[in-house]
């Protein structure tokens, strides 16, 4: 969206009153809300299907956390049993 599009919806915007301004921005809240939820829904369903396919990544925070900063370095570790192996 340009900065022009964007300008032109506030503009709209501030020409409503305040009363439609509030339920306005009450809506949106509502469905971000909403697309919040069903985004975590889909990750729930993407995990139970994992823990059934058996792919599930598991380990222990410090695990995950040692995985979210090698995969943001752009490195894979592996882990066997409490060993890891790079």
């Amino acid at each position: 969206m340009s900065i022009t599009s964007f300008q032109e919806i506030i503009e709209s915007i501030e020409k409503l009153s305040i009363d439609d301004q509030e339920y306005l921005f009450e809506l949106i809240k509502k469905r971000r809300i909403e697309k919040r939820r069903l985004e975590i829904a889909a990750n729930a369903k993407t995990l139970l299907n994992s823990l059934k396919q058996g792919t599930a990544k598991k380990g222990t925070v410090d695990d995950l956390i040692a995985d979210l900063l090698d995969n943001h370095l752009g490195r894979t570790k592996i882990f066997y049993k409490g060993q890891t192996q790079v």
